[in-house]
């Protein structure tokens, strides 16, 4: 439960800012452009899927994986060089099962709520930006929306985020207990985590959308 409350709770501002300005941004920039065609009356859909499908899953992912995947690396870091790990051995407890899966069950749970959270803000931000600043009928707005923005967008967007939610947790833990070498070698495993949980994110979604789209 601990664990859930850091992967989601504790996310939850930075992730909403984060989306809030993407979707008034993503409106922004798409609307601008479209109108040249007269499409703007699209800007729903367009906003939609972009947020459902891409933006909500990958910018909510490399957010959590910034925030909470350091945390966890330093955390079992420090474990690891202070020798804690080894206690919890010595008294025939499974480091694997005391300090990886709970972190592993939550990143898998709360990333995909937290994805969709970030769909309905940043979805918001859209129609805010298209209404009030454009002129957009707001009927408009939702019409296209329901047209072009289904459930299967959701679910696909929804299933990354369990992907990327165990690639947090796994990189972290990972590098969490390779870690040596003192609060230097604790500083090194945190950044190299980061780095390779965004990585592997983006790698995982270039596949995945391949994936579905194929």
């Amino acid at each position: 439960f601990k664990q859930m409350l850091v992967f989601g709770v504790e996310s939850i501002p930075v992730v909403a800012l984060t989306a809030v300005f993407t979707g008034m941004v993503l409106a922004l920039q798409t609307t601008y452009e479209i109108s040249k065609f007269g499409a703007e009356n699209y800007i729903g859909g367009v906003v939609g899927l972009s947020m459902t499908r891409e933006l909500g899953p990958v910018l909510t992912s490399l957010i959590v994986a910034g925030r909470v995947g350091a945390s966890i690396a330093a955390e079992i870091g420090t474990m690891k060089v202070t020798e804690q790990i080894d206690a919890l051995e010595t008294l025939a407890m499974n480091p694997i099962r005391y300090l990886v899966v709970p972190r592993l069950i939550a990143g898998i749970t709360m990333l995909p709520l937290l994805c969709a959270l970030a769909d309905f803000i940043g979805i918001g931000g859209g129609f805010a930006v298209s209404v009030y600043t454009y002129d957009i009928p707001s009927r408009f707005y939702m019409d296209s929306f329901q047209d072009i923005v289904g459930a299967y967008d959701l679910f696909v967007g929804l299933l990354k985020t369990i992907v990327f939610g165990a690639i947090i947790a796994s990189v972290a833990c990972y590098y969490g207990f390779k870690t040596s070498g003192g609060a230097e070698g604790v500083g090194r495993a945190t950044t190299i985590a980061v780095v390779s949980s965004c990585i592997i994110i983006l790698l995982a979604d270039v596949l995945l959308t391949a994936l579905f789209v194929g």
